[in-house]
């Protein structure tokens, strides 16, 4: 049995306990360029806001939320800071920095790690035209800057172009922290799930790693705790609850039925594990990846 408020299980099976919700976007469109947010996308071409995602949040028992960037744009990033020095469930934010342009990068780094809220850097290697982003020469200068500050690196949509070149990433930067998002987000439904768990599996294989149980969607498969399992058991096994994390993906997840009803389905999953397994991924494998206090 189910609150409906919150999707928690309430059979107890959900143990109390912090719950950080590490991956959580806002974008406001009159700050950032957002070329991948089209009229196409219905209800994301809209702007979310902080009001928004804290009444998504408390409705599904969420007590604090990393907001990670949706545009490579300073001005995201910027939105972001702002957010975060105005609303006290803010954890962290994951930023953006120029990573082809080292010094730039450099630049951006000194900015954005006079504020206390900044814990990461993305960019978004999926709408990137550059196959080899993530091994250019400039781009490793940057990034070994970032292992060099203790500043963790989110990849997005991994699968299919960068999965691989990640786990090149991964090997060549030991000191680096790597997050993967969306636990590379595998092709569920599809002939290429194997090809993903191959992958998935050798990046895994890398201590620096850690992976968001986020953004699991897709038009391929059904969304629910039978359907995720097989990913959700190749996670388990492959990172170990110690080193997964847990992500709403929110607004993405408003086109399949929003914030709760995604919630519901992954703490069916989560709340099969032992309350050490549960505390890991919904606080402290966060805590610890993102450095927060």
């Amino acid at each position: 049995m189910t609150n409906p408020e919150s999707g928690v299980d309430v059979s107890g099976r959900m143990v109390a306990g912090p719950r950080i919700d590490a991956h959580l976007h806002l974008w406001n469109r009159q700050l950032g360029d957002y070329s991948w947010l089209t009229p196409e996308l219905g209800a994301l071409y809209a702007d979310f806001t902080p009001g928004q995602a804290k009444v998504e949040l408390d409705a599904a028992g969420i007590d604090s939320a990393i907001l990670v960037q949706a545009d490579d744009t300073l001005a995201d990033t910027e939105h972001l800071l702002d957010v975060a020095s105005a609303q006290p469930w803010v954890a962290g934010v994951v930023g953006w920095v120029p990573l082809d342009d080292p010094a730039a990068a450099e630049a951006a780094l000194d900015r954005w790690q006079q504020h206390p809220a900044f814990v990461g850097v993305r960019h978004l290697v999926h709408d990137d035209p550059r196959d080899d982003f993530l091994s250019l020469p400039a781009v490793r200068q940057s990034l070994a800057l970032l292992a060099a500050r203790g500043v963790a690196f989110d990849v997005p949509d991994a699968w299919p172009r960068h999965l691989g070149a990640t786990v090149a990433l991964a090997e060549a930067l030991p000191h680096l922290t790597i997050v993967l998002d969306h636990l590379g987000k595998p092709p569920r439904g599809t002939d290429a799930l194997s090809a993903w768990d191959t992958q998935f599996r050798r990046l895994a294989a890398q201590p620096n790693v850690v992976a968001k149980v986020s953004g699991l969607h897709t038009v391929h498969a059904p969304f629910n705790a039978d359907a995720l399992r097989t990913v959700w058991d190749v996670a388990l096994e492959a990172f170990g609850p110690g080193r997964l994390l847990y992500g709403g993906d929110w607004p993405i997840s408003v086109t399949a039925g929003g914030y709760s009803p995604t919630w519901r389905v992954v703490s069916e999953l989560i709340g099969e594990l032992s309350p050490t397994e549960q505390h890991s991924i919904l606080a402290q494998t966060a805590t610890e990846t993102y450095q927060l206090p």
